[in-house]
């Protein structure tokens, strides 16, 4: 049997990062996933908001690189739930556990056109631009495509 699911979106709220009484850390949160098709007459495409929750390693990565707004590919499967509310109705949800997650963007260097920002601060705005990557507008064009690197430089960082 294949369980295996792979969904792209944008999380729409931060990682919620917890622990366990035994402290293996999970981290919970739901990604806005786009449908591949619109409406039959070409109305709007229609968003799926699917809950994922991750655990260890896998939860603490979440919790680090992703916030609200973030592109991200999630890799694990699929897992259904049944539980009782309060009101003692039996209640089925579906969730994806997991396993692999992957940045869905670059992260840009220059965020004035509305990139995300790191985990310590910013808001993500929708509809700014925020699907690909831009060079800073500050660094002025290479004449080739390939430049050498100095190996006498004393910060030893790459020059890009």
């Amino acid at each position: 049997m294949l369980n295996h699911i792979v969904i792209m979106g944008r999380l729409t709220r931060d990682p919620e990062l917890r622990y366990t009484q035994s402290q293996t850390p999970v981290a919970s949160f739901t990604l806005a996933v786009d449908r591949d098709f619109g409406g039959r007459d070409g109305g709007e495409k229609q968003t799926d908001f699917i809950d994922c929750v991750a655990w260890r390693s896998t939860a603490e990565f979440v919790s680090k690189y992703f916030q609200k707004g973030s592109m991200a590919v999630a890799s694990g499967r699929l897992q259904l739930r049944d539980w009782t509310d309060r009101d003692g109705n039996k209640r089925r949800s579906a969730e994806v556990v997991v396993d692999n997650m992957y940045f869905g963007e670059s992260r840009r260097r220059d965020n004035a056109e509305g990139g995300y920002e790191p985990r310590s601060g910013g808001s993500y705005e929708p509809g700014r631009g925020n699907s690909s990557y831009e060079a800073p507008r500050s660094v002025a064009p290479a004449a080739s495509p390939f430049s050498e690197i100095d190996g006498d430089e004393s910060d030893g960082e790459l020059p890009f």
